[in-house]
């Protein structure tokens, strides 16, 4: 009986070292499991550094200021901007009634394509002027020099919420595009004490004298 009992026991022990064996994945050549690789996640990729675009600006003074404008864009240029080289404050409204007198930056150089170009102009039937008048400015408190200007260009001189008078000086015409009428009296006087006090002009058109 107890040498029955004792097969029994070994075949059953053999038999679970099988099934053990058939679980167990085979070991690798160095003896341990094979398992895949951990992955390392990529790092940030850098952006490509960019250079700026250069261009050569060519000479726009004294060309039409349609062909400048479209002579610079032909060059590289796409930022551009005018002005009334007379100091009137007028709009370019009609690019091919105007010619260039200035140009910044100056002509010639080769400098960023996103250089901002400006031109100054004059309607075509003008002379250019020998040079630009400055912006009228004064200290904080103190009224700016106006006489001579253009009304639109005193009115752009003072604050937005200024009171303000404008009468012809000669035949009581409406005053209604400011840029075309030139200062010929102010009150209170360039350099005098400004703290919001209503401001009075006389204005005659360009080319009619103060009387």
């Amino acid at each position: 009986m107890h040498t029955h009992h004792g097969a029994a026991a070994l075949a059953a022990a053999a038999l679970l070292a099988l099934a053990l064996t058939a679980c167990d994945p085979a070991p690798t050549a160095s003896g341990t499991d094979t398992k895949p690789a951990p992955t390392t996640p990529a790092g940030p990729t850098s952006a490509p550094k960019t250079t700026a675009r250069t261009a050569t600006l060519p000479n726009l003074v004294g060309k039409g200021l349609q062909v400048a404008q479209d002579e610079a864009q032909a060059a590289g240029f796409r930022s551009l901007t005018s002005h009334d080289s007379l100091g009137r404050g007028r709009a370019q409204v009609l690019d091919r009634g105007w010619k260039v007198c200035t140009q910044t930056p100056a002509p010639g150089g080769v400098i960023d394509a996103t250089t901002k170009i400006d031109l100054g102009a004059v309607k075509i039937e003008e002379s250019c002027p020998a040079a630009e008048a400055p912006a009228p400015t004064a200290a904080a408190g103190t009224m700016p020099a106006i006489v001579g200007k253009s009304m639109k260009v005193a009115r752009e001189a003072l604050p937005s919420n200024a009171s303000i008078t404008v009468k012809d000086a000669k035949q009581g015409r409406m005053v209604l595009q400011e840029s075309n009428w030139q200062v010929c009296t102010q009150d209170p006087a360039g350099g005098a004490q400004f703290t919001g006090q209503p401001v009075a002009f006389s204005v005659v058109k360009f080319g009619e004298s103060c009387p």
